[in-house]
């Protein structure tokens, strides 16, 4: 035993993992501040900001104290948002009609963002649910029905509003049938063009969205959104969903939640023509900040190790609330 072991191996992988220069030279996947979208919650008011319990370190925020909030994004290269509404309760009604009000909440927003960060690329979310007091993304019938042709109308409405405010993309999350050649279509005729729309075109029925709703107060008031929402079951029927918003005019396909589909994220990046966005979803959030407050896993590590996995799936932009973090990670290591 005296004589040194050694095995005659043609291929040692291990080579290529020697030191931190090997592996950066050979690395497959790049994460970067230019992949992220910020997701915001604002509200109503001026000067006021309230914690969301169940997603540790985020807020709701009027446009002004986000605005200063963006000063530090945009010095950090974060240079996409996507604000969602908190929406008073005396604005609801059946229809959503304060979706589409050019003095609301969302389209004030879109001009103050603008105006002071021209640069910064404004992503507004298409659906009724912060605006409907039945808490559903389209407008329920009385018998509890999920109306599309209906809903459909209303978001054309929505869509040109945030359009004519500045929007740069808008983004239906409603799910229903049609949505994305009706939008195009009441863009291109309202004269807005250019305006890009990334359709949530995979977007499941999943349990991952509870601290979200928490944030916006949005939760449907009976019944789930099944009907319209996709069964977390299913991976085939992403790419219908996908190849249908593609042929209707999408400029961007999204699958969201992130973390737990990443093999429909890989399917949808493979045969799309178009980018491909994922969402890292509230629930997926609050569980990686849950386990670190607790000292079971190493924030810094997890948080990008996940938006690596996201990107590394085949998402070429990735929606996350560690947009920040991440980008201040990510300068470290550089």
């Amino acid at each position: 035993m005296n004589q040194k072991f050694a095995l005659d191996l043609p291929r040692r992988p291990r080579r290529n993992r020697k030191s931190a220069t090997v592996r950066d030279l050979v690395r497959e996947t790049e994460l970067s501040v230019k992949d992220f979208v910020y997701p915001v919650f604002i509200m109503e008011g001026s000067s006021r900001e309230e914690a969301i319990p169940s997603m540790p370190g985020m807020t709701r925020k009027t446009v002004d104290v986000l605005l200063k909030e963006l000063e530090e994004c945009v010095a950090l290269g974060v240079k996409a948002i996507a604000p969602f509404p908190s929406i008073e309760e005396s604005k609801k009604d059946h229809t959503g009609s304060e979706s589409y009000n050019p003095k609301g909440l969302v389209p004030t927003c879109i001009r103050a963002v603008k105006e002071k960060f021209p640069d910064v690329v404004v992503m507004t979310d298409i659906a009724l649910d912060p605006f409907n007091i039945d808490g559903h993304d389209g407008i329920v019938s009385s018998t509890g029905e999920i109306l599309n042709d209906e809903t459909v109308e209303v978001l054309c409405k929505m869509a040109v509003c945030h359009a004519a405010a500045g929007a740069d993309f808008v983004c239906p999350s409603d799910m229903m049938d049609g949505r994305i050649a009706a939008i195009r279509e009441a863009l291109d005729d309202a004269g807005f063009t250019n305006t890009s729309i990334m359709a949530y075109s995979a977007k499941y029925a999943s349990a991952f969205y509870g601290p979200f709703r928490d944030a916006l107060d949005s939760a449907p008031k009976s019944g789930d959104k099944k009907t319209y929402q996709m069964d977390p079951a299913n991976r085939k029927e992403a790419q219908l969903e996908v190849s249908l918003d593609i042929e209707e005019g999408a400029d961007v396909v999204m699958v969201k939640p992130a973390c737990y589909y990443l093999d429909v994220i890989r399917e949808v990046s493979d045969f799309s023509e178009v980018p491909v966005a994922a969402y890292q979803v509230s629930g997926e959030y609050a569980m990686l900040c849950a386990a670190a407050q607790n000292g079971w896993l190493d924030r810094d590590r997890v948080v990008l190790e996940s938006l690596m996995g996201i990107k590394r799936a085949g998402a070429k932009m990735i929606w996350t609330y560690f947009a920040k973090e991440a980008a201040k990670l990510l300068s470290k290591e550089h």
